[in-house]
């Protein structure tokens, strides 16, 4: 990142500025680009919640999580700076009065501001409607809305409803944080920089896709969020169909916030629907038994802290996705996502299809396909799978699969890979949305969602048990095994 000339400095308010989200990602991003020199001179962060503290009460608490969750060393002079920008508001979001408080806050800043709404999306348009009775809206400010926007397609578009009645579609930043990610953002430029992939990008050259998104933790206390969500809402409706949208998506005319956002769309809209008359063939749902972690016992699901012992939501999803357009018919994208998996793990795979001929028999009987491996996290990179001639002098030609590395930390000298939250806030202080995004993907993601997640509950598709430590249920394998493939693991 280099420094940036702004032509307006903003006020930043978070509200819901002590709950995890800001605690863990929003403040420490905001100090690294405090470190970058990225934040206006003139600019100031507002935290809004309905706790009662002094200023110096706020700034130790922030201070606390800088420490906690900024992984490299603190420098105490740019700690100073941004600690300086620090002001607090008690504020009952709930309540338009209270709001007053805050335009005599704000009054002391600067007019242009980014309002980030860290808190339950059913409280949007409270806070709306708060800031619009103190007349804290106008044309330049811009709000931030965090995922998951609603728990279906009609409460999605309620909430959206109550929020651009006050805010317009080009103040609004729906964030997704994996459009934030270094591997992510890398997809564009691997596909449309390289004519290696842009001309081998296609139905013709690609056999199939796997993306999985792997978590080793269970639900961290988030008992009442998670049961209602599950995992089909709190990751493949938002963050796996984004990856498949960027996957899949034809060249943008441009790198436009418009431009990219359309091909996205396009991507979901051409989505195979999913419903009750195909719901076994193509999805997989699953929740997690007692099990082994790393060697040690951990809880199944229904054994948590505050479990709902009958509960039936799943905390792991395999669906075998397909694309209705000429770039992608026939080829099946599979989408893997789970908790209590054996580690950490986020990656896409291509498989480009077999050679038709093999000259090399006497060698390599049966010829592996290429693989495009994208690591999103860990050790974020990309590696292409490959044969190469084994060295020597021997007659016979001898050939193995290799492997052409490209690891972040090592190619770029172990240069510290950008938090996809410092992305996102740098973009939303730019007034920059193609990291965004628009409301018609969110209503075409809900639309497709919504039919897996009504298929199951009118078939009573109860989820399949899988032990934690494991990477799913039996019948995740019997999905991709159907198609003569495995999962990549």
């Amino acid at each position: 990142m280099s420094k940036l000339d702004y032509q307006v400095a903003s006020e930043i308010v978070i509200f819901g500025a002590l709950g995890d989200l800001s605690r863990r990602k929003l403040l420490p991003a905001l100090y690294q680009l405090e470190v970058c020199g990225l934040i206006n001179e003139d600019s100031r962060i507002v935290g809004a919640a309905r706790q009662e503290h002094t200023l110096e009460e706020f700034k130790a608490i922030v201070l606390e999580n800088i420490n906690n969750f900024v992984k490299e060393t603190i420098d105490k002079d740019v700690l100073a700076r941004f600690m300086n920008r620090m002001v607090y508001q008690q504020l009952d979001f709930k309540d338009s009065s209270s709001f007053e408080q805050l335009k005599e806050t704000l009054a002391q800043g600067n007019e242009t501001r980014v309002y980030y709404f860290s808190t339950p999306p059913a409280i949007y348009g409270d806070i709306c409607k708060g800031l619009d009775s103190a007349k804290l809206i106008c044309d330049a400010d811009r709000v931030v809305m965090e995922k998951p926007i609603g728990h279906s397609l009609e409460s999605s578009i309620e909430i959206n409803n109550q929020v651009s009645e006050f805010f317009k579609e080009n103040q609004t930043y729906r964030i997704d944080h994996y459009l934030g990610k270094e591997t992510v953002l890398n997809l564009l430029v691997l596909r449309f920089a390289n004519s290696l992939f842009t001309n081998n990008w296609d139905r013709n050259c690609i056999d199939h896709v796997q993306i999985t998104v792997a978590e080793s933790v269970g639900i961290e206390g988030r008992w009442g969020f998670y049961d209602e969500a599950g995992q089909m809402r709190d990751m493949v409706q938002n963050h796996l169909l984004q990856i498949l949208s960027l996957l899949a998506m034809e060249p943008p005319a441009d790198l436009s916030a418009d431009s990219v956002r359309a091909e996205k769309l396009k991507v979901v809209k051409a989505l195979q629907p999913i419903n009750r008359d195909n719901i076994k063939d193509k999805a997989v749902r699953g929740q997690y038994s007692d099990g082994f972690l790393n060697g040690v016992p951990v809880p199944g699901y229904l054994n948590e802290e505050g479990a709902n012992e009958n509960s039936n939501t799943e905390t792991f999803v395999a669906i075998k996705a397909e694309i209705d357009n000429w770039r992608w018919k026939g080829v099946p994208f599979y989408l893997r996502t789970g908790k209590r998996m054996p580690k950490k793990h986020s990656e896409i795979v291509v498989h480009f299809k077999q050679q038709p001929h093999n000259i090399f028999k006497d060698s390599y009987s049966d010829l592996p396909s290429n693989k495009l491996t994208i690591r999103l996290q860990p050790d974020e990179g990309v590696e292409l799978q490959m044969m190469n001639k084994i060295p020597g002098i021997a007659s016979q030609m001898n050939i193995q699969e290799n492997k052409l590395d490209l690891s972040f930390s090592k190619t770029y000298n172990d240069e510290r890979v950008v938090d996809a939250y410092e992305r996102l806030m740098l973009e939303v202080l730019n007034g920059n949305q193609s990291l965004f995004v628009s409301r018609d993907e969110v209503e075409a993601a809900w639309i497709w969602a919504d039919s897996i997640i009504d298929a199951w509950q009118t078939t009573n598709e109860t989820p399949k048990p899988y032990p934690a430590g494991s990477w799913g249920p039996v019948s995740s394998i019997s999905l991709i095994a159907r198609d003569d493939r495995q999962w990549v693991e």
